[in-house]
């Protein structure tokens, strides 16, 4: 039954990820998103998230940040990622993603939107060139250091004050660091939004042993 419901949400999401969602797709997206349980992380799983400008393989860490590791392959296997985009990229720093407020019709909406819940902080790993963690709220509003449901980051750089600043990471990009430099030296506006748009246009899990065929 929990392998239909997520081919059923992966199809919808496909379905939709060539058009504008409307506000009424978003939320039973959401609604869809919060009712599915977390999932262990296999060792040998990796995410594949496809662009224009070439592939990102990332590695989730299962062992020391379970929870966000869990999450991610649950919004992954959903389809919820599909159709995103990376809505900010701040050469030398980060690229951003994984609002799906960036797949309806306002571009200034993005990076304001998630599946409607918070993870607990899972601090510890350093951020170094590659890697993956959670965008979240300033601590004025988020003492407890929660992370987005489902916006993420990918360092460009190593960013050791991010360390002191508290941030969960997650994972890291194992293939394709090349192309996540491409996605951060596009052309942007002056609030780092992409002038055209970054679009994931498949994010999925495969397992390590696929991608050396």
């Amino acid at each position: 039954m929990k392998f239909i419901v997520f081919i059923s949400i992966a199809l919808m999401a496909s379905v939709l990820s060539a058009q504008p969602l409307k506000e009424a797709d978003i939320i039973a997206i959401q609604k869809k998103v919060q009712a599915l349980p977390d999932e262990p992380v296999d060792p040998n799983e990796v995410v594949v998230i496809e662009t224009d400008y070439g592939k990102i393989v990332i590695e989730l860490f299962a062992n020391q940040a379970p929870l966000h590791a869990m999450n991610f392959k649950k919004l992954v296997k959903a389809g919820y990622y599909t159709g995103t985009t990376f809505h900010r990229v701040i050469p030398e720093f980060v690229i951003q993603g994984g609002d799906i407020l960036s797949r309806d019709a306002d571009p200034n909406n993005d990076g304001t939107g998630g599946p409607g819940y918070t993870i607990p902080a899972e601090i510890g790993q350093k951020h170094l060139r590659g890697s993956l963690a959670a965008a979240r709220l300033p601590d004025q509003v988020n003492p407890q250091k929660a992370s987005s449901g489902s916006q993420f980051y990918i360092c460009v750089k190593d960013l050791p004050f991010l360390d002191r600043g508290g941030y969960t990471v997650f994972g890291r990009v194992i293939a394709g660091m090349d192309v996540v430099d491409k996605i951060v030296a596009v052309k942007r506006d002056q609030r780092d939004r992409p002038l055209k748009d970054v679009v994931m246009k498949s994010v999925y899990i495969t397992d390590k042993k696929s991608l050396k065929k």
